[in-house]
């Protein structure tokens, strides 16, 4: 019995077409895609046309998604350029449930294979309820382009996400995966048309599908370029924090491993503080009223009170008690007088020897009731909201202070994830290894410069030693490596060599999605950021998250600081995320790069002018370990190529602990 076929919506968005419907082309191209290309998993079960309107938009798709005969996929053509009409990608975002960031590169990939123009579409991708959504360009030839970019992975994509059982779709592995959607290496995909967009018309075949190099190929096989487009600092932290697990809560024991973790509850007093009327200084309680406010006088000393626990007998009217800082009132007791305004009049000599005080003679006028005294619940009622969820707990110490004075013994926390740091490459030698180099090697500087940065920001850092150059090792070590932590850092292995092996053992072995492959930045540009799906001891299917970091150590610790440690942030529960963001005047003439925006090692400090001061380490060349030698920030510069001259303001990022003059 044959497979029932998925069901396609076709939405299209025009003004014109919803006018007069015969002037629409997208729709019915579209659904012949469906029909000629789809292998027969296809039904296109309607097409709708609306016009450039948000609501209309969304009407529409949620008509679709919520009622109950569902369809598995929604296509949108129109709308998705950059003309004041063009409001699709506005009015499908706030619909998702879920993004689908991966259909969106596949999209891009393919088209900029065609065209530097497809960077004039501004695609969506993602899931509501059970169905997933894509937005298409609304030229009839650029839609049909970005729909075959994506047909073949579709049918998997919109089953998941439907509801099938991930273990029994994923049980022969990505290689069954790929052969039964008809793609993989040894498929490569088929010719796209080239669309028009103001520019002249011709016809391209597609090259060599966007993937990792296969280590089994010969040198004349492999890329000679980065398949991998280079995208900008903003766009790689938006798809990691997109792919960074939502926080998980634990319940932690209050003590000082609290410190960096993240309230996951509202916290409230179990019990007032103080819990009894206490003195707030050293004297002698007394019983005044507010009729007869008078405590000048002679008085006997009738009992002591001392901050220790214990009763004290009652106080009556001409009776006063000394009484220590933090002590308990006695009962009946209203207010405390300074010993400053107090002399001894009479003393007595104890059984033990010592001398006290008998009498004590009050040289203040008159006292208040409730003076010098802490009421009960005064700093802090019973039931009173003392800390938020959200709010960190840091090493300054007023937060788990006030979590130990209400009697707190556990709170509920964020978990903060476990970080495993991992170096690669046939040349790296353990840095303290006792012989002298060979020609070739290299001390491993990356591994324990990230593992300070990572323990530095508050996290579990695991020591993972070096892999080697060689994939099955590599393979294993990284295998091994998600058993042991949530989140791994290695660095090296992500250039072009042929020993380069972390993203293709990555994407072929261990079945994961590189994300991306390249930044648009300086140091740190072949930075790599993926997601390998590993079965947890509970028998679920989760996401381990891989930070390839270059194997230069400036850029190790830069693109650690700018990547890494938002996404352990996020994942911790910690808001806002990221380096704190603050305004320098430079002391020296800074020339930036001119076609990549470079973050600049610098010293910030606070000057005797109450501004902040920015001075540069020296070089900038990314395996130079020295500019790291005294920086607690990065200044942002922008790909200009001018100089920017001493004295001007600009953005740094503060990495470490501010300096002063």
């Amino acid at each position: 019995m044959s497979e029932a076929r998925l069901a396609a919506a076709i939405l299209v968005v025009s003004d014109t077409a919803s006018r007069d419907p015969s002037t629409d082309k997208a729709g019915p191209i579209l659904a012949d895609v469906f029909n000629q290309y789809g292998s027969n998993q296809w039904a296109v079960s309607e097409i709708q046309i609306v016009s450039d309107d948000v609501v209309a938009i969304q009407r529409q798709v949620v008509q679709w998604c919520d009622g109950e005969a569902s369809p598995n996929l929604i296509v949108t053509t129109g709308g998705t350029g950059f003309t004041l009409k063009d409001n699709t990608p506005e009015a499908i975002n706030p619909l998702l449930h879920k993004h689908a960031t991966g259909l969106i590169h596949g999209m891009l990939a393919a088209s900029l294979e065609i065209t530097p123009f497809a960077v004039m579409s501004r695609p969506v991708a993602g899931v509501r309820n059970k169905s997933i959504i894509i937005t298409l360009p609304g030229s009839p030839k650029g839609a049909k382009e970005n729909l075959l970019s994506v047909l073949k992975q579709l049918p998997h994509a919109c089953k998941q996400a439907a509801g099938e059982d991930s273990r029994v779709a994923h049980a022969g592995g990505l290689k069954t995966l790929e052969g039964q959607a008809g793609i993989g290496p040894d498929k490569m995909a088929q010719p796209l048309q080239h669309h028009s967009c103001g520019h002249d018309d011709g016809a391209h075949t597609a090259s060599k599908a966007y993937t990792s190099n296969d280590p089994t190929e010969g040198a004349a096989q492999r890329h000679r370029e980065s398949p991998y487009p280079k995208i900008s600092v903003e766009d790689a932290l938006q798809l990691i924090l997109e792919h960074t697990p939502t926080p998980q809560y634990i319940q932690a024991p209050v003590n000082s491993s609290l410190v960096g973790c993240v309230l996951a509850e509202d916290v409230q007093a179990e019990e007032p503080v103080p819990a009894f009327r206490a003195s707030i200084m050293d004297g002698y309680a007394v019983v005044v009223t507010q009729d007869n406010r008078n405590s000048k006088g002679t008085f006997p000393v009738t009992s002591v009170s001392h901050a220790s626990p214990g009763e004290t007998s009652a106080l009556q009217t001409g009776q006063i008690a000394r009484i220590t800082t933090g002590a308990p009132l006695p009962a009946g007791a209203t207010s405390v007088v300074p010993i400053e305004v107090t002399e001894i009049a009479k003393k007595i000599v104890t059984d033990n020897g010592q001398e006290e005080e008998r009498e004590v003679v009050i040289k203040k006028d008159t006292i208040m009731p409730g003076e010098n005294v802490r009421e009960v619940g005064s700093d802090i009622k019973a039931g009173e909201t003392i800390l938020r969820k959200g709010e960190l707990v840091t090493a300054v110490g007023g937060e788990l202070g006030l979590l130990a004075s209400v009697g707190r013994r556990e709170v509920l926390v964020y978990k903060k994830p476990t970080v495993g740091v991992l170096s690669t490459g046939d040349e790296i030698v353990p840095h303290d290894r006792p012989s002298s180099l060979r020609t070739g090697e290299v001390r491993d500087t990356n591994r324990p410069t990230v593992m300070a940065a990572v323990r530095g920001w508050g996290f579990e850092v695991v020591d993972l030693g070096i892999a080697k150059d060689k994939q099955d090792t590599l393979e294993q070590s990284l295998r091994d490596t998600m058993r042991k932590v949530d989140v791994i850092i290695t660095t090296g292995g992500v250039s072009m060599g042929e020993l380069d092996l972390l993203k293709p053992t990555i994407e072929r072995s261990l079945g994961g999605s590189i994300h991306f492959g390249r930044i648009s930045m300086k140091p740190g540009m072949p930075t790599t950021f993926a997601t390998v799906p590993f079965k947890n001891t509970a028998g679920d299917m989760e996401d381990r998250l891989f930070f390839s970091l270059p194997g230069n150590p400036a850029s190790a610790i830069v693109t650690s600081h700018l990547f890494v440690l938002p996404s352990l942030q996020r994942s911790s529960g910690v808001h806002p995320i990221g380096l704190p963001k603050i305004q320098v005047i430079l002391d020296q003439d800074v020339r930036p790069d001119p076609t990549r925006p470079e973050y600049h090692r610098v010293v910030v400090t606070a000057g005797n002018d109450g501004l902040l001061h920015a001075t540069s380490t020296g070089g900038q060349r990314s395996s130079r370990v020295g500019s790291l030698k005294g920086a607690n920030a990065l200044l942002c510069l922008p790909a200009t190529g001018g100089m920017i001259a001493t004295g001007e303001r600009i953005q740094a990022l503060m990495m470490g602990s501010l300096l002063s003059q």
